[in-house]
């Protein structure tokens, strides 16, 4: 009796051994089968093998994955899976590499439905990841390929997550595929989620409820479902404007900062001075090639301090374009004096002149300027509306070039002078100030500020010979509308211009949004020839 209780004893524990070495056996088994079916012809095989090496527990799985995504796995004619780099394949089992030359390989077969299948499967698996962004980057991917079979999965990991981020679009995942679902309450519960996020991209989702089939009755049956439908769309629409107002709002100060920073220069050569400089736009450009140019020698000599070439290009650009300013001031300009016509074409001239030496020196094609680390990306303020650092670097920046133009016309000697000889020059002249000296110090002052528009504007477009030209007619108008002299005015008037574009934009497109701001300028000046804001003194009133 003994003897048959061990021997009992012992193939019990022999069978035991056997289920181990099976079961241990069995993924890496079951794995190679499913890479095997990758060599299939037939998309059905082709995908449900993708779904079952998703769904096992073997290592080499998300690098599998990952290889297919990037069409980089091949099969061999035993079935074995390689990763190719270069001219070397890895086997993705075993990770023994080879010349993938010595191997008859074999791309699997993927069409537009098997790669969002493969994008749909990597990003369920990385609801797990310990990282949060590769968590909510996953979700809301799994927003844009919702599958039924993902829902034990989504409301696993919605369960475990704590980051609320993560958690909403989780919620907003399960909802889209609820609302396909047969049960009514999940489908209701859906819809008030969807209509709880306010999000634009489920109105499509959501008016899918109100089609009507070919003899006008409702394809959705249930009435209370698509009231609800009605109701989210609403509440969606209007959230939507709202954020749309909020957009339209910060680009618009966005613009009238860039068109601050081209017209500052001009509002003071000609409303101080009453030149009509029409050289100004391409002097911005010759700010936006001294940054091209600044960039250009860090990049080559000081290749650690890239991110910092901006700072440098700041002085650099207003030195340029003052001295630039101040040598046509002195050598043609001043000679032009009270003969708008005669400097208007002269100053055309210049701007032809410059336009060719610059084709010559750089080509005439656009060059790249980079924005620094520090200006690259944007913060989300909400949903669709994200404030890019470079622009909100520019209203900064214009503030700060706006305070100092003030600073220096208001609190200093020569600010005094200038504003002397803008009044009244015989009188200025008479009590012994040197005109001559004032009018090129302060075309020298309009150039420079002009330098610092065109840094500016090399971080937010191109940069090539023609880059003026788009603003120069801009600036007129700005200068014109806000009052001729008078830096209030300016800044009135490029903050109006750019918030009421972006602002007609949406509704009669960019170019008919000109157009209605050109005719609005003229009716304006019509009825107040000074602008916004009068010039004061003997000299206006003259």
């Amino acid at each position: 009796m003994c003897l048959r209780s061990i021997k009992l004893l012992l193939l019990a524990f022999s069978a035991c051994l056997m289920l181990s070495v099976a079961q241990a056996q069995t993924p890496q088994s079951t794995i190679a089968q499913q890479l095997s079916d990758l060599r299939s012809e037939s998309r059905d095989t082709l995908q449900n093998a993708i779904l079952a090496i998703a769904t096992s527990d073997h290592s080499a799985a998300a690098q599998v994955l990952s290889a297919l995504q990037e069409g980089t796995l091949r099969v061999d004619e035993r079935g074995e899976a390689w990763i190719i780099a270069n001219d070397s394949a890895t086997n993705a089992l075993t990770g023994k590499t080879t010349a993938a030359s010595t191997l008859n390989l074999h791309s699997p077969s993927i069409n537009n439905k098997v790669r969002r299948l493969i994008a749909s499967v990597i990003a369920q698996s990385q609801l797990v990841s310990p990282d949060k962004s590769l968590r909510l980057a996953a979700a809301r991917d799994l927003i844009k390929r919702p599958r039924e079979d993902a829902i034990t999965a989504m409301t696993k990991a919605l369960a475990k997550e704590k980051d609320s981020e993560v958690k909403e679009a989780l919620m907003l995942a399960l909802a889209k595929v609820n609302l396909a679902s047969n049960d009514q309450a999940r489908r209701m519960a859906a819809v008030g989620i969807m209509k709880a996020s306010g999000s634009i991209e489920f109105v499509a989702d959501l008016k899918d409820l109100l089609k009507k089939n070919s003899d006008g009755s409702f394809i959705e049956q249930n009435a209370d479902l698509r009231l609800a439908a009605q109701q989210a769309i609403a509440v969606i629409e209007r959230k939507q404007f709202f954020i749309s107002q909020v957009g339209n709002l910060f680009y618009g100060l966005s613009l009238g900062s860039i068109l601050l920073l081209a017209a500052l220069g001009l509002a003071i050569t000609f409303g101080l001075m009453g030149v009509i400089n029409m050289a100004h736009g391409e002097l911005l450009m010759l700010g936006a090639y001294s940054t091209y140019v600044v960039q250009t020698l860090f990049r080559n000599y000081f290749p650690d301090l890239i991110d910092w070439y901006l700072l440098a290009a700041l002085p650099i650009a207003f030195i340029v374009t003052a001295a630039i300013g101040i040598a046509l001031e002195r050598s043609i300009i001043r000679h032009l004096y009270g003969r708008p016509l005669e400097t208007l074409l002269a100053t055309w001239g210049i701007s032809l002149i410059l336009i060719q030496t610059v084709r010559l020196i750089f080509g005439a094609q656009n060059v790249e300027v980079a924005n620094p680390s520090w200006l690259s990306g944007g913060v989300e303020l909400m949903e669709d509306v994200v404030l890019p650092y470079n622009r909100l670097a520019i209203i900064v920046f214009v503030i700060f070039v706006v305070g100092l133009v003030w600073a220096l016309l208001q609190r200093t000697h020569l600010g005094l002078q200038v504003r002397a000889v803008t009044q009244n020059r015989p009188m200025a002249a008479a009590m012994g100030i040197s005109t001559s000296r004032v009018d090129m110090w302060t075309f020298g002052l309009g150039s420079g500020v002009a330098g610092l528009g065109g840094v500016a504007l090399s971080q937010v477009g191109n940069v090539g010979p023609e880059l003026g030209q788009a603003y120069i007619v801009d600036s007129f108008m700005v200068v014109v509308l806000g009052g001729v002299g008078k830096l209030a005015g300016t800044i009135a008037g490029a903050m109006g211009l750019g918030i009421v574009n972006k602002f007609l934009e949406p509704i009669s497109g960019a170019v008919l949004a000109k157009i209605a701001v050109l005719v609005f300028i003229i009716l304006f000046i019509q009825k107040r020839p000074q602008g916004i804001f009068a010039l004061k003194g003997r000299m206006a009133e003259g």
